[in-house]
């Protein structure tokens, strides 16, 4: 990270890069800085029972079962742009490693591949925490991959500063 860069995430900036891979998936990356502790970061990510509350297009988010770090998560969700949004519904596969990061799997639903993990990093930089949230996607309904990034990049942000500003409430 260069000092740029930091300045930037400083201001409340959201990273967002997208790339077009084979077959029509979409990878994302982005970032954003809060100004807290990893463990508040942790504890609003892993409310999963309540991220309908609080993240923006979440209808519904509810664990279905827990082993260990290990959780299934239902979601219903709405995705797509203006008057052309869609309900989609998936079931992932999380694996938590507390408290660097939360991978996760869909296992059944809308999506052909969507799959990724949010990552939680400490910095000499930067006091808080950098919160990256990483992933490939590809629906299973038709969408072509310049619109999947179009509503990547527009709902991103809201995501990534509603995880923010509950983390710096805590």
């Amino acid at each position: 990270m260069d000092e740029k860069e930091i300045q930037k995430l400083q201001k409340g900036e959201v990273f967002i890069n997208l790339t077009y891979l084979p077959d029509d998936v979409v990878s994302v990356s982005s970032r954003i800085h809060i100004n807290a502790h990893p463990e508040a970061v942790w504890k609003t990510l892993t409310d999963y029972d309540n991220l309908s509350s609080y993240l923006p297009k979440v209808m519904a988010s509810d664990v279905v079962e827990r082993h260990g770090n290990e959780i299934i998560l239902d979601q219903t969700g709405k995705t797509g742009i203006f008057i052309f949004e869609k309900v989609v519904n998936f079931r992932l596969k999380l694996r938590e490693e507390y408290p660097n990061s939360i991978s996760f799997e869909q296992i059944a639903g809308d999506f052909l591949v969507y799959q990724g993990e949010w990552l939680l990093e400490t910095s000499n930089a930067i006091q808080g925490t950098l919160l990256s949230y990483n992933a490939k996607l590809k629906p299973i309904f038709f969408a072509p991959p310049i619109l999947v990034s179009f509503v990547q990049w527009q709902d991103l942000p809201g995501i990534l500063t509603a995880h923010k500003q509950r983390a710096e409430a805590l």
